[in-house]
């Protein structure tokens, strides 16, 4: 198959079963080891995934994918309510990087979010690329987290957040092989 997409025929769509062979491959090509797209499996497999999107060619070919899995509340009270997942892991093929492929399949995925009514979003990722989706560690300081730092960042979709914050909150099981 070639090499060659135009962007205007990029297709992002919900992964279908027959995709997952394809996800496993850019997942790990994408990050250079197979530990991410064992956390894609083991999330999809657990029922833990919120949403998970592919940008495919109008051919077919999978160039990239994003995955969002449930994160919970854990305090009682304030915040109990929110719905609130987690972007992660973002993969595009290394030759398609830096072609605004995750830049799609991240913000057609934060539009489905809001759709289904999450509330916040979070992300580990690089303080440089986030933000310009709306993520901010400074909104992320207000979730307590294993993770820390300006590459947990977070994004709300709803004006519910703010009143709802600080909160505490647990991952889905495969991410403890991360903490």
């Amino acid at each position: 198959m070639s090499d060659h997409f135009e962007p205007e025929k990029l297709i992002v769509r919900a992964v279908e079963p027959a995709d997952e062979l394809g996800v496993r491959e850019l997942v790990t090509a994408a990050f250079d080891q197979s530990t991410e797209a064992g956390l894609v499996h083991k999330l999809r497999h657990c029922g833990a995934l919120v949403l998970e999107l592919v940008a495919v060619t109008d051919r077919g070919r999978i160039l990239g994918h994003v995955a969002f899995s449930r994160v919970t509340p854990t305090n009682i009270g304030a915040g109990q309510e929110l719905k609130i997942s987690c972007l992660a892991p973002v993969s595009v093929w290394p030759e398609f990087q830096r072609q605004g492929i995750g830049s799609r399949v991240i913000r057609a995925g934060l539009d489905q979010l809001k759709d289904l009514g999450e509330d916040l979003v979070l992300v580990l990722g690089p303080p440089a690329y986030f933000p310009r989706f709306g993520f901010d560690p400074a909104l992320a300081r207000k979730v307590r987290a294993p993770y820390a730092g300006d590459a947990f960042q977070a994004v709300a979709l709803t004006d519910a957040v703010e009143a709802d914050l600080p909160i505490e909150v647990a991952f889905a099981t495969p991410f403890q092989e991360f903490e």
